[in-house]
């Protein structure tokens, strides 16, 4: 089943509240980053919700996408994009697609993003989400997060959207220098947390307060 769509012609009609989203939720909270700022106002995020929702898509808090999962909150993702620092080289792995907003918000950032999913309805639709959004530099995975993506490693930056205690194999599959972030902590009381590899072990900065989605292994194909 195609994802409904909302037709062309009424995409400018979210133009204002997606302006208004920018400057009331992100700029006034502290969004600094002109390049994720300039992002978050093209992405069209209305079409990575349901059509029921689409008048939503630019409220100031996180919708179910269904699954049992949600799309974050604007703030949440541009926080948590603005703390990657991507310059636009960079190759990003994501742990968690969704409906594939995050993921769509860094394939303007950086040069490519791998985006693993383990919900196959959610990859599914995230794919379709992503092609009406036109998002080429981006690979989709159904697979379990938790494992990474060896293939494609190492990588620039990792970025994980859904909430626990990280696995080893991702700062393995980190470059040098290059950053881990993540809502750590047991279910509902989160804390963002960024790690930077170093030639040997990491570092580490702890940000906001938040609430994800668990962290779960494995891949669901219902």
């Amino acid at each position: 089943m195609k994802h409904p769509l909302i037709p062309e012609t009424t995409t400018h009609a979210f133009d204002r509240p997606r302006k208004r989203m920018v400057n009331d939720q992100l700029i006034a909270k502290g969004i600094h980053d002109e390049r994720v700022l300039a992002t978050m106002l093209s992405v069209p995020r209305h079409i990575f919700v349901d059509a029921a929702l689409a008048a939503r898509a630019y409220h100031d808090c996180a919708l179910p996408i269904g699954c049992g999962q949600t799309i974050s909150q604007p703030y949440m993702v541009a926080r948590m994009t603005q703390l990657l620092e991507l310059q636009g080289h960079e190759r990003v792995l994501e742990i968690g697609t969704g409906c594939g907003y995050q993921t769509a918000v860094l394939s303007r950032m950086c040069r490519r993003v791998y985006s693993i999913e383990r919900i196959q309805a959610l990859h599914e639709r995230a794919r379709q989400n992503l092609r009406s959004a036109r998002h080429a530099n981006v690979m989709l995975k159904c697979a379990d997060g938790l494992v990474g993506w060896e293939e494609y490693a190492p990588f620039d930056a990792i970025i994980v959207t859904a909430g626990g205690f990280g696995s080893d194999i991702w700062l393995q599959q980190l470059k040098p220098g290059g950053f881990l972030l993540f809502p750590e902590g047991d279910a509902g009381q989160h804390r963002l947390v960024r790690r930077q590899k170093q030639a040997r072990g990491f570092t580490e900065q702890y940000f906001d307060a938040c609430t994800f989605v668990p962290l779960l292994e494995g891949v669901h194909h219902h």
